[in-house]
């Protein structure tokens, strides 16, 4: 099992910044990858991005390429979103998650990044 606990969500003016930070715990050897996901009022989940805990290599979905960072920081088990130039239709609920195997398997509790227009 791995645990999964975000942090660092608000509300913060268009143009303003924001870092999520997700504390994993339990069995994170067992996984590979993790990610960001988020999910807006009447809308799907949609992943953010991603990062490998070996190697740091990041992947993003295209609407936040050059505004969000992903990293990771081995020694505590945390993995950290920042978010820069954040947009009104950045407003959603942020989950951690991580891949185990086959799937994104393990999920956090969520945390809400509401960004006034």
């Amino acid at each position: 099992q791995v645990q999964l606990v975000e942090s660092g969500g608000g509300l913060v003016q268009a143009g303003g910044s924001l870092r999520l930070s997700c504390a994993a715990s339990g069995r994170t050897f067992s996984n590979n990858v993790m990610g960001w996901f988020r999910q807006a009022p009447g809308k799907e989940r949609e992943f953010v991005a991603s990062i490998t805990w070996s190697r740091g290599s990041t992947y993003y979905t295209d609407s936040v390429k050059g505004r969000f960072t992903i990293s990771r920081d081995n020694a505590k088990n945390t993995v950290s979103l920042q978010m820069n130039s954040l947009k009104f239709e950045d407003t959603a609920v942020y989950y951690c998650a991580a891949h185990d195997v086959t799937s994104w398997a393990y999920w956090g509790q969520g945390t809400q990044v509401t960004v006034s227009s």
